[in-house]
């Protein structure tokens, strides 16, 4: 890299996984190397519109000799492939920007300044350079560095699904 830092193993499988999506017709929405419990799971989260099942295992297909050959994890590992979901991590501020005007829920590293709490419920207004603009349904702004939270996820009311 041009910083001179090593990149982690989701960088590296992302890199790995951008052709494969692109070559097969879907979305490189995420890539998270993670441990739960004892198992370590290198989990791909793809995208598009009507993916479906078997665009998961085409592209787990795909990658199973990319990651064979490339041998980016020494650890034994649990690959998973799914869609990022209906009420998807907004990851980069591409994926912000394209969800302005939508309702996520924003949880916080800490309590923002004047709130005793690190969760909220905010309509998602302007991003730019990392610093989003976000409103409550009030109207009332909130102005907060992306890097600030430790996650931003779509909202979607299950108790008003018709």
């Amino acid at each position: 890299m041009a910083d001179g830092k090593k990149k982690n193993t989701a960088q590296i499988c992302t890199e790995l996984a951008l052709p494969v999506a692109e070559k097969i017709g879907v979305e490189l929405w995420d890539v998270r190397f993670e441990k739960e419990g004892t198992e370590w799971y290198l989990r791909f989260f793809i995208d598009k519109d009507g993916l479906t099942i078997e665009d998961c295992e085409n592209f787990s297909r795909a990658m199973d000799p990319i990651l064979d050959e490339a041998d980016p994890i020494e650890k034994n590992y649990v690959l998973e492939v799914s869609s990022p979901g209906i009420e998807r991590k907004l990851v980069t501020e591409e994926h912000v920007r394209r969800y302005l005007g939508y309702l996520a829920t924003v949880k916080f590293i800490r309590a923002p300044e004047g709130y005793n709490q690190r969760e909220f419920l905010l309509q998602l207004d302007d991003i730019n350079e990392g610093v989003i603009t976000a409103s409550f349904e009030d109207g009332t702004e909130m102005v907060f560095n992306k890097s600030e939270t430790a996650f931003i996820k779509l909202y979607y009311d299950f108790t008003n699904d018709d």
